[in-house]
């Protein structure tokens, strides 16, 4: 028995010690992403020309049961400053419920204002959001596309300032980042909104301007009709086709151009079920297309290591959040083996690195944070402990996702359902739209309470260096957990798909979290 115990531990010691090191590689990473960004942050991408004749552009739109913002996503996508006649509008709709109405009456009216509008329904949702523009695309006039989901507004000057990139026949797509109407609604919002521009300020620009592989985002950007159909079209073996689609454009040949000093404002989910909801997509189809693309990458001889070693990075990121879980659930038990060892200089060590990993983060949204929002950011600097918590918060959610992609099971394309909530006096518990519950909300509150009582072990065994590294995972648990069931409970909505639009009583403003 004492033989199966030591053996045990010892094992447990070895795994430990290996997601350590792992967690400690994908945190060196960020600093590798902040120094590059350090050093390119100032460089502009510039078209090679201008067209003498602008081409025509074909503007997608797919939504999916989308009736509170729909109109005003047709309304942003009218006022783009270009020619009419060079402009086709289409109208992508899967809905099952008045969205339908609504988008056929906007098409109509813009319609009778000399816009080349289309409303194209389909009675089927196969392919999801890849199959709708793959069948779009097949009726396109355009030789560019622009994308944009439901819930975005882009600015007028948004195709004059992309197209001309296109006169380099070599550019395939280009994307400008998202910017975030809703940023100031909640403190979740302001939260999201910092995990977002890191991505999009720091990851985006660092990988694009060090000639790496980056991903269009799926909305907010502009491809060349050509360089859809040669990299095999939109395809919906994973949750990201946008992320697929750009990995096989440049495994073709195609270069894509960020554009950082663009904006295209969009809603952050408001809701914490959708904000789950909208990471758990985002991790699978992140592991699936990493799966799907990472063995052709690694094969191909054209590619230099460090392009591929980034597109590992890229692709495997979410693994992070599996390893995290397993450090989480492994860290004490650890240390008090180690404890009984006499390891002592190995717990002070552990609790280093562990610091290390997490300062990591620290500093890649504290850039973030002041190249968003320059000389008021310090305003919005208290919210990076909120961010980081809420992102270790997620472990249980994009570990499950993370799982189910390594373990090939499928699901459906579920979207973020957008209430229109521009303001902190919109109230989006009164809109009909439910984002599904899952009951990891359940697990993420046993986290908490297990985590808090590790922060009284901690107390009571002296280790006083891990009391704020566990406070800030014992939050973050807790917030999303106790946020899930509390945005879940008493929602009059329903889910989207159903054909039947429940009333909208007038609802006080929800407390703000």
């Amino acid at each position: 028995m004492e033989y199966f115990i030591l053996t045990s531990k010892i094992v447990i010691t070895l795994l430990y010690t290996l997601t350590l090191i792992l967690l400690c590689i994908f945190g060196l990473h960020r600093y590798y992403l902040s120094y590059l960004y350090g050093r390119c942050k100032n460089k502009k991408p510039v078209p090679k020309d201008r067209f003498a004749v602008l081409p025509k552009v074909t503007v997608q739109l797919p939504i999916y049961n989308e009736m509170y913002v729909v109109e005003r996503l047709v309304d942003s996508v009218s006022r783009l400053d270009y020619p009419k006649d060079l402009l086709e509008i289409q109208i992508l709709d899967d809905s099952t419920d008045r969205t339908t109405e609504i988008a056929a009456a906007c098409a109509e009216r813009y319609r009778a204002e000399g816009f080349n509008i289309k409303h194209l329904h389909r009675e089927n949702r196969q392919g999801y959001k890849a199959g709708a523009l793959r069948e779009g695309l097949e009726k396109a006039e355009g030789e560019l596309v622009a994308v944009f989901d439901a819930d975005f507004m882009p600015p007028p000057e948004f195709l004059k300032n992309t197209v001309d990139f296109f006169t380099d026949p070599k550019i395939g797509m280009v994307q400008v980042r998202w910017g975030h109407v809703n940023l100031d609604y909640s403190n979740l919002t302001r939260a999201q909104s910092i995990l977002l521009d890191g991505h999009f300020v720091i990851e985006q620009t660092s990988r694009f301007n060090e000639g790496m592989f980056f991903n269009f985002n799926g909305t907010a950007g502009v491809i060349r009709k050509e360089c859809i159909e040669s990299s095999g079209g939109w395809q919906h073996d994973t949750l990201t086709e946008d992320l697929d689609l750009s990995y096989r454009a440049q495994l073709a040949g195609w270069k894509l151009v960020y554009v950082k000093d663009m904006t295209a404002d969009a809603e952050l989910p408001v809701d914490m079920n959708a904000f789950k909801s909208q990471q758990h997509r985002w991790a699978k189809g992140g592991v699936q297309t990493a799966i799907k693309l990472l063995p052709r990458i690694f094969r191909d001889q054209r590619l230099p290591f460090r392009v591929k070693l980034e597109a590992f990075f890229h692709l495997f990121g979410n693994i992070s959040y599996l390893l995290l879980l397993l450090l989480f659930l492994l860290m004490f038990p650890v240390a008090l083996f180690w404890r009984h060892l006499g390891w002592e200089n190995g717990i002070v060590l552990n609790i280093f690195a562990i610091t290390a990993g997490t300062f990591s983060f620290v500093l890649f949204y504290i850039i973030t944070v002041k190249e968003v929002h320059g000389k008021k950011w310090l305003g919005y600097l208290k919210y990076v402990p909120l961010a980081i918590s809420i992102g270790a918060g997620m472990a249980v959610n994009n570990s499950k996702a993370v799982l189910e992609a390594l373990l090939g099971k499928t699901s459906e394309f579920r979207r973020t359902p957008k209430f229109a909530v521009t303001s902190r006096t919109d109230n989006w518990r009164s809109r009909s739209y439910v984002a599904s519950k899952e009951l990891t909300a359940i697990v993420e509150i046993v986290f908490g309470l297990f985590f808090t009582v590790q922060t009284v072990f901690a107390l009571y065994m002296g280790y006083l260096s891990w009391i704020p590294f566990l406070l800030l995972i014992q939050f973050g648990f807790f917030y999303t957990g106790l946020l899930s069931i509390l945005h879940g409970s008493g929602k009059k909505g329903i889910p989207a798909g159903v054909n039947t639009i429940m009333p909208e009583p007038a609802l006080p403003r929800d407390k703000e979290f």
